[in-house]
């Protein structure tokens, strides 16, 4: 199984959104937005091309990371720009193969040869501990609401890239979902039933 990993086309927009359809469809809510948060950072000053990128098999998309510019503000209201990772997908029938980690592991070292300094993430911390990334308390970085949990995490990208980089964290604002927007991006795709979110996030 040769797995190639490359940036994604312009061409290739519309696959990569409807795989991170597929993958958190009733995930962690009813229905998703993940998909049209993609087609949104495209759209906005915060996408970065080159950390755009897809996994192929025989040509074929099996997966697909973004990484998006994002902010840290601290208590002097001074802006520090790192960056965010995700949405984050695998084709579910080829998940727990090494794609998720070959994808991710491109994708940090392509962040560092751009010369950011921290990724920062929502998600599994048993899975992206495994990569280097820890709890952003450790950091002193809170989400904007002022809060941490397990599931926020940083990684940092150069020697003490972090170091001098606190305060609170805030996607761009491409990042917000307007509802009616969402509903007309929904037509494109073939039509899927909500339901209840299989996984429950406690923060």
């Amino acid at each position: 199984m040769e797995l190639i990993i490359r940036k994604t086309n312009n061409t290739e927009f519309f696959t990569t959104e409807n795989l991170t359809r597929e993958t958190f469809w009733n995930l962690y809510q009813s229905g998703c937005t993940e998909h049209f948060m993609i087609y949104n950072f495209r759209k906005s000053k915060a996408w970065v091309k080159q950390l755009d990128i897809i996994a192929l098999i025989n040509d074929k998309i099996v997966g697909h990371i973004i990484s998006t510019k994002a902010k840290v503000i601290d208590e002097n209201n001074t802006e520090h720009e790192v960056l965010h990772v995700g949405p984050f997908s695998v084709e579910a029938e080829l998940q727990s193969k090494g794609i998720g980690t070959q994808l991710l592991n491109h994708s940090i070292l392509e962040a560092k040869k751009l010369g950011f300094k921290g990724m920062i993430l929502f998600g599994n911390p048993d899975y992206y501990s495994r990569f280097g990334f820890k709890n952003a308390k450790e950091f002193n970085i809170t989400t904007k609401e002022g809060m941490n949990f397990d599931p926020f995490m940083a990684l940092e990208l150069q020697e003490n890239g972090l170091a001098a980089i606190q305060g609170k964290f805030y996607l761009d604002e491409s990042a917000e979902i307007n509802e009616q927007e969402l509903l007309e991006f929904e037509e494109q795709f073939p039509a899927k039933e909500k339901g209840e979110p299989k996984i429950k996030i406690n923060v």
